[in-house]
């Protein structure tokens, strides 16, 4: 998210977003062959007793709060002091980033110290005013434009005390670290970040003050970028207990246009949650999904973004609220406050981003109330709240009674759309794999093969092994020649020559699909043969 400067244009500079521990049970060949080779070469059927990956499934007492961004240095200026509707109430003011010639004092926008930022924007004041209404005021460094703190401030005791005297100055103990750009990329001033964060925090901990952290990255449809994964990492490794991850659910550019921003906002969001999951682990602090989804926020570009095809419209917001309500989302934002109203008529290309307007008919409606709806808590609430890690989920076991596919096994080997059972769920192969567990826990979707259908289901059938009576076809013999399109039975499970073989087992179908001369008749094959 970029701020204006005093006297910008009304155009918003584009937002930069631009080994495994299987289960060691072992098989005998001739049991895996017969158990997984039916269904192109699935698991085996058997108790499996595993230990979940997963943390608990304990639902967090959270107060989810919303706050629109207000950019401080644009004009006209917006009067965050008096608001329209309740749900300005609290805000987040944008953005404090290194000065230009003096890269550890705190500046708003390079353009005003805290101090002229007083004199000039009676800043100070209307900070007072918020919080004499009742409003909460966070403060957020960083944006795409400019230089965050970190970036340009290289000595870490004054990086320590330029964050320390904007939280001083303003009495604040919620700051949001917007981290965007050339600040993202930047992965040494994103240890500094970290380390100086961390220092803050418990200093702010130890005067019983508190600070609420959170983190606000790019995302794209898939996720957080390589880049946005490593900030968190760095955080956590630091020991910066954060409040949670915000995601600018904005100006993705490559996205699936047939899907409405508040899809792919979605879509971005559970990505998120899936990597935060394994950020969390990696780092031994092991939440619930429920706790994940409290430990994240959203904020989307309002009305038209920086891409032009991009529209958030007023059912977007309405679709992402229901959704943060769905999943108890720890915060929802909006870039903001300044464009949260119909363009006047003399705005002649609604294409073309303003600070100043959405850019979208609104009638009357603010998207501010839309996404602010139900998100009564506070921002300041959450200084003291520490983070504690949760127990792991007791043992599950995979019982093929109840399994309506086979259960995965690490000797399988499983070709694309294979469905098979593991900790409960059922999962797909995206393509052929063999070792993979099922629920590795991994950054993105990319990096695993198999795709989560959704749990094992109260009344699932059970999985039924297909097989033929013996005799249905002649048993194979390795001494036998056959050809293209033989059928043969190995014990009773059937399969087919794919071309001319002699002495090759059918067996290696199961752990060598591919280069076996022999594959599993499928259950419609097996099925048609019983109705003939």
């Amino acid at each position: 998210m970029a701020p204006a400067a005093p006297s910008a244009s009304p155009e918003r500079a584009v937002s930069g977003r631009t080994k495994r521990d299987p289960s060691r049970r072992r098989l005998s060949i001739p049991r895996l062959i017969i158990a997984l080779v039916l269904v192109g070469a699935l698991g085996v059927g058997g108790y499996m007793a595993v230990v979940s990956w997963g943390a608990a499934r304990t639902a967090a007492s959270v107060d989810p709060w919303f706050a629109g961004y207000a950019d401080v240095t644009a004009t006209p200026s917006l009067a965050f002091e008096t608001p329209d509707n309740p749900a300005g109430r609290d805000v987040v003011l944008s953005f404090i980033v290194a000065g230009t010639d003096t890269p550890c004092t705190p500046s708003w926008g390079t353009y005003y110290t805290l101090k002229e930022a007083a004199a000039s924007l009676d800043l100070d004041r209307r900070v007072a005013r918020v919080k004499q209404l009742g409003g909460d005021v966070v403060v957020s460094f960083g944006g795409v434009i400019n230089d965050e703190l970190s970036t340009s401030c290289t000595d870490p005791k004054k990086l320590v005390s330029a964050y320390a005297d904007v939280l001083d100055y303003y009495d604040v103990r919620t700051i949001d670290l917007d981290v965007e750009g050339v600040n993202l990329t930047d992965t040494a001033a994103g240890e500094r970040r970290a380390e100086a964060i961390a220092t803050l925090q418990a200093d702010r901990r130890a005067d019983k003050k508190g600070l609420a952290v959170w983190l606000t990255l790019p995302v794209a449809p898939s996720g957080l970028t390589e880049d946005g994964t490593t900030a968190v990492a760095q955080m956590l490794a630091a020991g910066v207990d954060l409040a949670g991850v915000n995601v600018m659910t904005m100006d993705y550019g490559d996205r699936d246009a047939a899907k409405s921003m508040a899809q792919t906002s979605i879509g971005a969001l559970n990505a998120t949650h899936a990597q935060l999951l394994t950020l969390y682990q990696r780092a031994d602090m092991n939440l619930s999904e429920q706790t994940m989804w409290t430990k994240m926020g959203a904020t989307p570009m309002i009305g038209q973004n920086d891409v032009r095809e991009e529209v958030f419209s007023l059912q977007d917001a309405a679709d992402l609220q229901a959704f943060a309500t769905e999943k108890n989302l720890g915060r929802l934002s909006m870039w903001s406050l300044n464009r949260d109203r119909t363009c006047s008529a003399n705005y002649a290309d609604l294409s073309r981003v303003s600070d100043s307007c959405s850019g979208v008919e609104q009638n009357g409606q603010s998207f501010a109330t839309i996404l602010g709806d139900g998100f009564t808590g506070r921002p300041q609430s959450a200084g003291l709240t520490t983070t504690t890690p949760e127990p792991l989920a007791e043992v599950v076991t995979d019982d093929p009674a109840v399994s309506p596919y086979p259960i995965w096994t690490a000797g399988g080997t499983y070709v694309k759309d294979t469905k098979i059972v593991w900790h409960g769920n059922v999962y797909q192969a995206k393509y052929w794999t063999q070792g993979d567990l099922p629920d590795d826990p991994v950054l993105r979707s990319s990096q695993t093969p198999w795709t989560l259908i959704g749990p094992v289901l109260p009344g699932d059938a059970p999985y039924v092994q297909p097989s033929l009576p013996v005799g249905t076809y002649p048993a194979w013999d390795g001494a036998t020649i056959y050809r293209d399109g033989d059928r043969v039975l190995l014990g009773t499970v059937p399969f087919e020559a794919k071309y001319y073989t002699q002495g090759d087992s059918p067996e290696v179908a199961a752990l060598s699909p591919d280069s076996s001369p022999w594959r599993p008749l499928t259950a419609a094959e097996i099925a048609a043969v019983t109705a003939g």
